[in-house]
Order: C-alpha cells, then structure tokens, then sequence
C-alpha cells in the first residue's frame, strides 16, 4: 500500500479533536503568553483578564494548528512524523476538521473582543491568519525562508499577553516576541536537518533540503547567536536584572553548544538532540524571566 494513502476509520474520538490543536506547542504558547501578562504589570493581573485572555489565545492557536492539519494533510502522509495524524490517516474527516477550526476560532475571537480587548483580539486574529494562511498555505511550499518569515506569527503569544493587560503594544512586549522570533529558525532548523530525507520526499523546500545540510547547520549556529545578543536586551533596556542575565547567558551558551555540536560532529541525533534543547530552553528563559521579575523587581545599577 502507498504512504500517500489514507486508511480511513470510523473510530473518531475527543482525542483526534485534542490532537488536531497540538496540545504540546499550545501549551508553550500560553506559557509565554502567561508569562507576557505578568511582566507587564508590577503587580497581580486581573483573573478575569489572566483566564479567559488566555483561554481566548489557546481556542485560536487550537484553529490555526487545526487549519495546518487540513491543509497540510497530503504532505503528512508522505512523512513518517505526521503519517498518524486525524486527518492524514482519515479518523477526522476534512469537512469536520474545517468546521473545528471555525468553531475554534470564532469562540477565541468571541471571547477576546467581548472579555479582553480589540487590539489582543486583532492581533491574535492576525497571528492566526499569519500561521494558518500565509505560511502553512503559501511560505513553506515557496521558499526555504518560510520558517523564518512565517516565524512572525508563531511569536506573537507573550506580546498577546501583554497587550491583554495593557492595552497597549509596548517596546517591552515587542522584545519577547523578537526573542522567539529569533529563537524559531535554529529551533525548527534542528529538526528539518533530522528529518531532511522525509521533507524531501515531500517536496517541502526546507533549507537543509535546498541547500544542504552543512549550509543550515551553518545558518542555525549564526542564528542561535544572534538569539544569544537578542535574549540580553530585556537586561540591558532595564527591563530585566542581573538573575535574568545570568540565566539567558548560561541558556544561551548551551543553544550554542548544541549548534556547535550539530556543525562539528558527525553525531546521529545532533539535529533532534538540539531540538529538544531548544524548547527546554525557551521555557526555562521564561520561567527564569518570570523569576526575575517578582524576586528582583528592583534594577541592579552598576557603579562606573
């Protein structure tokens, strides 16, 4: 039997609806954006604000994740990763499938217009739109900087968070999204080099499918030190303090080492090693950001 055909099954369950939002990458999301709200504020946040902005967050990165399971359907049942996915392998049907992601959606949307406020709502309809159309739909078929150009979107959530609170886009919360812009390449780079056969095959023009893999390998290390400079700004614009600096340093050389390890070694699992490094060490950043900001509220000054 072809890899490209779809076993349907009439076996459909809340599990295939569960796993049709990625769970795993929502929950990273809300995390950052958890994180978001809390430094924007010196004090507590609203609970009405910190439950139902976020669940309005979740919903619509739950219908973006579902949109790119519908479109995405043919590719992921040419890539060992993604074979058994709901759609690919025919447990949701693909009319089902839209209208989740509608319901989805439009309940998120709902909610951050009437419980949050305007612009978090636009702005997550916009990150939505950014992830579910412009890159699932058009970037990662036409270039190999479609991670990088599409990773815009997929940085938004600890900015949505921040706006929820305030109102307000500030340089603050701007500086979290470009940190996890500047974290997604090398992130998502690691994993296209261990599974570059897989994205050929599925004619997906990853940047270690069109390029070659010591050319990426080259890109994720320059990246993951210009993530290194950029994860330093919330210390330097006083934002942040020394228990931050600290910590994003010691992250930060790790990421590094990782990229060295994938560049310099012939080591089997370098790629996947280094992708999973890279999510511990986007939710530590945060964390350690969240510590920060409530054990040292005060800015350390250094004498000349």
């Amino acid at each position: 039997m072809s890899t490209t055909s779809v076993v349907k099954t009439n076996h459909t369950n809340w599990r295939d609806y569960l796993e049709l939002c990625k769970p795993g990458v929502v929950l990273l999301m809300i995390l950052t954006s958890v994180i978001g709200m809390l430094l924007a504020v010196p004090g507590a946040v609203p609970l009405d604000i910190f439950l139902l902005g976020n669940l309005g967050i979740a919903l619509c990165a739950g219908s973006a994740a579902t949109v790119n399971h519908l479109v995405d359907r043919q590719i992921d049942q040419k890539m060992a990763r993604t074979l058994n996915r709901p759609v690919a392998r025919g447990r949701v049907e693909p009319l089902n499938a839209a209208i989740f992601a509608l319901v989805l959606g439009s309940v998120g949307m709902a909610i951050l217009l009437l419980f949050v406020n305007e612009i978090t709502a636009y702005l997550t309809l916009a990150s939505l739109l950014g992830y579910a159309v412009v890159y699932t739909l058009f970037l990662k078929r036409a270039t190999p900087q479609n991670i990088v150009i599409g990773g815009i979107a997929g940085a938004a959530p600890p900015l949505l968070g921040w706006t929820a609170v305030t109102g307000e886009v500030a340089g603050h919360g701007l500086l979290l999204m470009l940190i996890i812009f500047a974290w997604t390449p090398p992130h998502f780079w690691a994993l296209a080099v261990h599974r570059k056969d897989e994205y050929a095959k599925a004619d997906i023009p990853m940047l270690p499918v069109t390029h070659g893999e010591h050319y990426t390998k080259i890109h994720i290390l320059l990246y993951t030190i210009i993530l290194l400079a950029v994860s330093l700004l919330p210390f330097a614009t006083g934002m942040l303090n020394w228990f931050y600096l600290l910590g994003a340093v010691g992250l930060g050389l790790g990421f590094v080492y990782w990229a060295l390890v994938m560049l310099l070694t012939d080591r089997k699992n370098a790629g996947m090693q280094t992708f999973k490094y890279s999510i511990i060490y986007l939710m530590c950043l945060f964390v350690v950001m969240l510590i920060d900001h409530y054990a040292f509220p005060v800015r350390m000054v250094i004498a000349p």
